[in-house]
């Protein structure tokens, strides 16, 4: 009963996650946070990050150089730039028949899945074509 306590720090988290549309690591939530309280810990960002989460308040999206968090909470895809890092919402609808497919054909009970597509992003790809040229 504990973890589904809204309390201040949570809050507070949950605040600065909704403050930023990029995705931001556990990392710049905490500074983030840390700005408007100097004495919240690490460990508090980080386990309500994960309490956020579990709770469906956010997502956590476990991307490759570093798990990042969105304020979306229903089921959608991201996109990985492997030049800057940067991770965005990918323009297209979640796939529960993906899901069902899989349960029918493995015996698994799905509860959904996590797509993130990799590639470079317009900005990082206008930059290689300027290196290239």
């Amino acid at each position: 009963m504990g973890q589904t306590r809204n309390t201040r720090q949570r809050q507070l988290v949950l605040e600065a996650v909704r403050a930023r549309m990029d995705h931001p690591s556990a990392d710049e939530i905490y500074l983030d946070a840390r700005q408007r309280d100097g004495r919240i810990s690490r460990g508090t960002v980080y386990r309500n990050l994960n309490i956020l989460a579990e709770c469906g308040e956010i997502t956590h999206v476990k991307a490759p150089a570093a798990d990042r968090y969105d304020l979306r909470s229903e089921p959608h895809y991201h996109m990985y730039c492997l030049g800057c890092g940067r991770v965005f919402d990918a323009p297209m609808p979640y796939r529960p028949d993906f899901d069902h497919q899989v349960a029918e054909e493995t015996g698994f009970e799905i509860r959904g899945h996590q797509t993130i597509f990799e590639g470079l992003c317009p900005a990082c790809r206008k930059r290689a074509e300027q290196f290239e040229s």
